[in-house]
């Protein structure tokens, strides 16, 4: 006797998304499989009959020792089980899959195989690696506009107070600390500040405009300490 399951439902005709469904039978350790479960492997409906062999034959080699232990407690012990691996498809390509097998019972409660699903996550999978690395070229992007920043707070005042990279670094430190505000935040309200408020002396403005223009004349000694 068989468990009562509509078979067109539990063969995919309500199958989720990507998915598809299986049964497997201990009597001949048969399979049966929904038309989409063939098509993730690459096959057309009615093309093939699934056994396990072939579908060992399917499973990615670094995930093949794994789904075979889970098949071997599957047939021998009729146990649940859930999985999640590659399979490969005849035109090679990889499919993860997450698979979720439970026991089927007659009317007398005696286990009598397993049905299950398939859900096909690879393109889930390849949209959050998508995302992923837009998520990562922003902050990337965001981490070069704050360093950028940062550097020219430095350079103000290393050339107002006249210290070392290292000392300025370490002043805006310090008032990121004090104010409680992000070092990035802080250099880029600073330099708006600076950019918005502070005037230089002509004089200064002309010999910095001197300094620009004769600068590949200094040696490299004193290219670092113009002045």
């Amino acid at each position: 006797m068989g468990v009562a399951v509509d078979r067109d439902e539990l063969l995919g005709a309500n199958a989720p998304p990507q998915g598809g469904s299986f049964r497997f039978y201990l009597d001949g350790e048969r399979w049966e499989w929904s038309d989409s479960v063939a098509r993730m492997h690459g096959y057309q409906p009615g093309e093939v009959t699934p056994t396990t062999e072939l579908l060992l034959s399917h499973k990615h080699p670094d995930d093949q020792s794994q789904v075979a232990a889970l098949f071997d407690k599957m047939i021998h012990a009729g146990e649940p089980f859930s999985s999640k691996h590659r399979i490969i498809d005849t035109d090679r390509r990889i499919h993860h899959v997450i698979v979720v097998g439970d026991r089927m019972l007659d009317e007398n409660g005696q286990v009598i195989g397993t049905s299950g699903y398939y859900i096909d996550v690879t393109e889930t999978l390849e949209t959050d690696l998508r995302e992923f690395n837009e998520a990562l070229t922003e902050a990337v992007a965001g981490l070069e506009k704050s360093r950028a920043v940062i550097e020219q707070a430095k350079g103000a005042l290393m050339l107002v107070y006249g210290i070392s990279s290292e000392r300025a670094f370490g002043i805006l430190t310090w008032r990121s600390q004090e104010t409680n505000i992000k070092l990035h935040t802080l250099a880029e309200r600073f330099v708006g500040a600076l950019a918005a408020e502070a005037t230089l002396p002509a004089s200064f403005r002309a010999r910095f405009d001197h300094l620009l223009l004769t600068a590949h004349e200094y040696p490299d000694e004193q290219a670092d300490h113009p002045g």
